[in-house]
Order: C-alpha cells, then sequence, then structure tokens
C-alpha cells in the first residue's frame, strides 16, 4: 500500500494553506473578469476530442436520487429534499382541477438545499480570509442577493467534455472501498492512473470513486453527511493545479479525507483549490454502475456532460452528470 508523502505541519494548517495557495494560484490567469475558473481549459478542441469517446452508445446517470430518504441531517440547514404534489390523478378523477373536456394532469413541487445530494460547489461556495476565488472581496461577491459574480449560472453550458474515472477503491482498497479517514495522495491517483491505462491532462472531468457510497448503501447512511470518509489529501493541491484538469468529482459528501489531516481544521483542500486554484468540485456523486462497466471493459475514459441547472446567483447546484461511453 501507498503512503502519504509531504504532508505538511499537522499542527499549523493555516500556515499550510498559506503555502499552498501562493504557490499553486491561478488568480488573473484568465483575466481579471473571470467566471469559469478551471473550466476555461475545455474548449471546442477538447470537446470534439471527448465526443470522439462515444463508440457503444451506453449511457450512465451519475447521480443520486433526488428524495428524502437521502443522507443529510440537517448540519448547516441541509435536509433531504421535500416532494410535494401539488396536483394529483385524484383531483383529474374527481373533477376538482376545472379543466374542459376531461382534460386532467398531475404538478409537483421540490424544495431543497442546492447541495443536499449530488451538485457541484460553485466558485462562491468558499472563501479565503474573506477572499473568494480571483482575490475578490467576499462580500462583494456573495451577498443575500446571491452570488452576484460568479453564480453556477455561468457554467451552465460549460461542463461537457473528457471524463475519466480512477476506481482508487476497487485499485487500493479491499473489496473495491477505502476505509473512512484514508487520504488520498498524488501517489495513489498516479497509481490508479497506471492501473487503468489513462492520462490525466487538461481539461479533464476527473470522476475518483473511493467505494464510500458503496458501503453507505450496504450498511446505512450513518455519519455519510459530514462524518470520517476516505478522501482527497491535502497534499493533492499541487497535482490538482499541475495537471490543469477542468473539474473533479468523488462518490463522498466531502470531496476531501475527512477527518481532515490538521489538528483543529475544516476542509483546507476546500480552502485552497476553489478560492485561488478555481477548481471545479463535484460531491455525492453516483459511480458505481459506471465503475463496474469500466472494469469490465477496460476503458476509464468517456464524454461526460455535467451542466448544473443555472440558478441564478448560486453557489451550488444539483447536478445529473452523464457519462456515454
Amino acid at each position: 500500500m501507498l503512503h502519504r508523502t509531504g504532508m505538511p505541519d499537522r499542527a499549523d494548517p493555516e500556515g499550510a494553506i498559506a503555502e499552498a495557495a501562493a504557490k499553486y494560484s491561478n488568480w488573473g490567469r484568465w483575466g481579471d473578469d473571470d467566471v469559469l475558473g478551471t473550466v476555461n481549459f475545455i474548449d471546442g478542441a477538447k470537446r470534439r476530442e471527448a465526443a470522439a469517446l462515444v463508440r457503444q452508445g451506453t449511457s450512465f446517470s451519475l447521480s443520486q436520487r433526488f428524495d428524502t430518504d437521502g443522507p443529510q441531517k440537517g448540519w448547516r440547514r441541509r435536509t433531504n429534499p421535500v416532494h410535494t404534489m401539488t396536483d394529483t390523478g385524484t383531483d383529474a378523477v374527481h373533477g376538482d382541477q376545472g379543466f374542459p373536456h376531461g382534460f386532467g394532469g398531475a404538478d409537483d413541487v421540490i424544495a431543497m438545499p442546492l447541495q443536499c445530494s449530488t451538485q457541484w460547489d460553485g466558485l462562491g461556495h468558499i472563501f479565503d480570509h474573506g477572499l473568494a476565488w480571483n482575490g475578490r472581496p467576499a462580500d462583494r461577491v456573495v451577498t443575500s442577493a446571491g452570488d452576484l459574480v460568479t453564480g453556477i449560472e455561468h457554467l451552465a453550458a460549460a461542463v461537457a467534455g473528457r471524463g475519466v474515472l480512477l476506481d482508487v477503491g476497487r485499485v487500493l482498497g479491499d473489496d473495491g472501498e477505502l476505509p473512512d479517514g484514508f487520504a488520498v495522495t498524488e501517489e495513489h491517483l498516479t497509481a490508479t492512473a497506471e492501473a487503468h491505462g489513462v492520462a490525466i491532462g487538461r481539461g479533464d472531468i476527473v470522476c475518483v470513486r473511493t467505494g464510500q457510497l458503496t458501503r453507505a448503501r450496504r450498511d446505512g447512511w450513518g455519519d455519510y453527511a459530514g462524518g470520517p470518509a476516505p478522501g482527497l489529501s491535502f497534499t493533492t493541491a499541487g497535482w490538482l493545479h499541475r495537471t490543469e484538469i477542468a473539474a473533479i468529482a468523488t462518490d463522498t459528501w466531502g470531496f476531501e479525507v475527512r477527518p481532515n489531516e490538521f489538528d483543529h481544521a475544516f476542509q483546507p483542500l476546500h480552502q485552497v483549490v476553489i478560492p485561488h486554484i478555481g477548481l471545479l468540485i463535484g460531491e455525492m456523486w453516483d459511480l458505481d454502475a459506471l465503475a463496474a462497466h469500466c472494469a469490465a471493459d477496460g476503458v476509464h475514459e468517456f464524454f461526460l456532460t455535467a451542466a448544473p441547472l443555472p440558478v441564478t446567483g448560486a453557489v451550488g447546484s444539483p447536478v445529473n452528470p452523464i457519462a456515454i461511453k
């Protein structure tokens, strides 16, 4: 089993965050007015190359279902979706809808936090010492009116390109699953890519399967939402910057390893990669069916489209990612 290397002093999270932020900053890389961050790496040529990966026409939804049987337990007012019918077949049969010539129908409403299930973290989601993506003051970016600068709506047409699955759980774990608290390092990511015969590069949308969602489905949600979890090590910040990937998504609640690798810290990798690298992060993606297919045919790259809902001013969005092989 590979081990972590180059881990900073766990007693000094603030120093490690500051050092990584300075070393891996993309501020100004795409101009002062940028609203896309690393999604800028996906251009027309990258999408044409990605489209050529479709050979079988087999498609996979990488989304969990949005229903009340979800993982949320109320932390930060995050609840599972509440689905309510406003018109039903009963209303139609009993003539309560008021339509002419026998016409009837059904309508419904859903109420949910935008980050309660399979989702993207927008660029306005995380700040570092009061600064948002590209060095903007956070209080001028996100107000009670929403994200006035980098709202998720700007990404509505942009997130489509080459997807790559790194099934770290299958390559390094027991029975396809990494244990909670397992820190996935650059060495682990590289070893998994080599095992799959794929290269990671500019504009890729990387999907990292740890197997934690598989375990939660089998054993119950438990502390899936916010509790201990396998995830990316803080030391992967350099890899995330150097590879110039457009986005990364995992099958876990919080993307990075939990408990975090520092004393008295909360999501330190988020604090570097979102406001400084400008990286698009996906969480709670369901990668199991895709992973099984990739393991069977040995192909771990595919066309991936993962458009967020263009909710004006939102700092995150539900998504139904579709991988097509």
